[in-house]
């Protein structure tokens, strides 16, 4: 066999943006053609981005895929291509890869198992495609072989497993493909992203490798393509159970290109040793990169102009304060000045000694509004990071709203309202009187006005429904509050944000009650860690309130009754405001699961509560509490 150079390449791609795709896809293949690529794969559906939803039950929208890839036929010119795109057949779509050459389709390769898990509800889209079967399928008038097809490129024969195909186990596409002598897999994908999955990903791809007797080259999607869901854009290529290359992930750029040689008729890929690696980060620098590269494409792809944030000075907004930060930082470092303002659309021109911190000015304007629970210490604290990062800081009062309507409902009313008797109320209204203000401002700037809520908060509630959880984008509520906390510190060493000092010296407070009461979040809820435990249980393994007890009073060193309570209490809270989170902005999905009920879990508004499985709970083990 004659030697032959092969690709795989991602694309940050956006359900709609047609031209923006095709050109994507168009300056990759210029790329690898001037690498002497010979066949090059592209992620799956990356013609229309996976994230379409719905669009993909439209006739129009798959026809008007057709369409764009017939656009991409004259690229095809000393190149094959392979293209993920939706494919109509027979009253049904399937989830394909359409390979070109010589300006023509010559197959579609449609995907065989669907995602139904977590995430993904791909059944919804498409129909899956049995192993081993074949037929054709019309493009503009003519016949084109569609189905479990085998190709062949100067001799080395190629197939694919689509993503969730190579998930299965035993059913998996490969077992048949390595039967058939194939010796080249790719994995075209679209992997969301979450902490600590790369390297999930990159085991089965030496397995495979190793297991199928193949070349396996996997191709993941890049970026936030529409909204929720984050693509790391990983490239990874393995051989005989070694990882031989594998690209820097969650990149700012438009697309990534990574290529190989075939030696000779062993099918040795030339300079078989892994040529670069990027680091298997820990969480906090992962959550770091796709946060800041999830809030740069939200940005740039709604076409606003920056961020505006009510900063209090705890935890929650000063950790999107950072990211932000971060994204500029980031994304100026990868692009340069000049391009990450022209991807942003921005006309401004930085002329200062510090361009970063000047770029960060005009992307985020922050706001400390207080009221006489507010103390001096947050204040500081929010004063002190916007200052050192760079971001406009505004602070104000908001007592005047407070009062004002409060006397109207004392008035309505009849009598005075008292912290003993109107807690949540008089709380509420303070974190109310400051969402108008603050969206006023993002109006008025065109930005996109960011909530601090976080996922321990949003499972239960602990959020002001139009107050804190006021905004379009919640770039932390898929993030536990603990994680939180500990991210900060790392931020404050390991980034060189040394104003969070003062942040990480807190102890995360609503501040709504008045300051001699004292108020703290885990005195309200329970302690942060013990959240996680119940929440990992509960909502990521869907477990009943008894399992979870049972699990944890082994693992928790807590009293027995206490830890029932927390376990009730968490229950009583989840059942109780998932109307809430049907509200919350979108949110980025950043871990292994989250509370979105529009992305990940989906629970009843209207529920009995839990009250039967509560009452198990409190039979066990009746008397025998430590």
């Amino acid at each position: 066999m004659s030697i032959i150079k092969i690709g795989a390449a991602t694309v940050n791609q956006t359900p709609l943006d047609w031209k923006g795709n095709l050109h994507n896809i168009e300056k990759c293949v210029e790329e690898a053609k001037r690498q002497d690529v010979e066949l090059l794969c592209f992620p799956e559906l990356s013609l229309t981005g996976y994230g379409s939803e719905d669009l993909f039950l439209s006739n129009w929208y798959v026809q008007k895929a057709f369409d764009c890839l017939k656009e991409l036929l004259p690229l095809s010119h000393n190149i094959t291509i392979v293209i993920g795109t939706p494919a109509p057949l027979n009253g049904k779509t399937y989830n394909c890869m359409a390979i070109i050459e010589n300006g023509k389709v010559i197959s579609f390769v449609p995907k065989q198992s669907l995602a139904l898990e977590g995430v993904h509800y791909e059944s919804r889209w498409f129909t899956a495609w049995k192993n081993g079967e074949t037929t054709q399928i019309d493009f503009f008038g003519e016949p084109i072989p569609f189905g479990d097809i085998l190709l062949e490129k100067k001799k080395l024969k190629y197939g694919f497993e689509i993503c969730e195909d190579a998930w299965k186990g035993d059913l998996r596409p490969g077992y048949q493909l390595k039967e058939r002598g194939v010796q080249l897999i790719f994995n075209p994908s679209a992997s969301h992203f979450s902490m600590g999955k790369s390297l999930i990903r990159e085991e089965l791809v030496i397995e495979s490798s190793q297991s199928l007797n193949a070349i396996y080259f996997y191709a993941n999607l890049l970026g936030n393509e529409s909204g929720r869901m984050v693509f790391d854009g990983e490239i990874l290529l393995a051989q005989n159970g070694k990882l031989l290359d594998k690209n820097p992930l969650l990149s700012y750029s438009d697309f990534q290109l990574m290529t190989c040689e075939i030696e000779d008729a062993t099918i040795k890929i030339k300079g078989s040793v892994l040529k670069k690696r990027a680091d298997i980060s820990e969480k906090h620098e992962e959550f770091t990169q796709a946060t800041s590269l999830a809030l740069f494409d939200y940005l740039r792809k709604s076409k606003s102009k920056g961020f505006v944030l009510s900063l209090s000075g705890g935890a929650d907004s000063s950790s999107v304060a950072v990211l932000v930060s971060e994204m500029v930082k980031r994304g100026t470092k990868e692009l340069g000045i000049p391009g990450f303002l022209k991807k942003i659309n921005s006309p401004y021109q930085p002329t200062s000694s510090d361009p970063i911190k000047e770029i960060i000015g005009q992307l985020l304007t922050t706001a400390y509004q207080h009221t006489e629970n507010s103390s001096e210490d947050t204040f500081i604290s929010a004063k002190r990071l916007a200052e050192s990062i760079g971001a406009v800081f505004y602070h104000w009062g908001i007592s005047e709203e407070v009062a004002s309507y409060t006397k109207k409902i004392e008035s309505a009313l009849g009598r005075p309202l008292t912290w003993d008797r109107d807690d949540i109320a008089l709380q509420n209204i303070q974190a109310r009187a400051r969402s108008p203000i603050i969206w006023m401002l993002a109006n008025i700037k065109n930005s996109l006005l960011l909530t601090t809520s976080n996922r321990s908060e949003g499972g239960v509630g602990y959020a002001t429904m139009d107050g804190d959880t006021s905004g379009s984008l919640a770039p932390i509520a898929a993030v536990d509050k603990h994680f939180l906390l500990g991210w900060l510190k790392w931020a404050e060493s390991n980034l060189g944000y040394q104003a969070l000092h003062h942040v990480n010296s807190l102890t995360p407070s609503a501040e709504l009650r008045p300051l001699e009461r004292q108020q703290t979040d885990e005195n309200d809820l329970m302690p942060y860690p013990i959240i996680v435990e119940i929440e990992r249980l509960a909502i990521r393994d869907k477990r009943s309130p008894k399992d979870v007890y049972l699990v944890l009073r082994e693992e928790l060193g807590i009293n027995r009754g206490l830890l029932k309570e927390y376990i009730a209490k968490f229950y009583r809270l989840w059942a109780r405001n998932q109307w809430k989170r049907e509200r919350i902005a979108p949110s980025f999905h950043l871990d292994e699961f989250n509370i979105d009920p529009k992305t990940w879990y989906r629970f009843p508004i209207l529920s009995g509560g839990y009250e039967e499985e509560l009452k198990d709970l409190e039979d066990l083990e009746t008397g025998e509490e430590e």
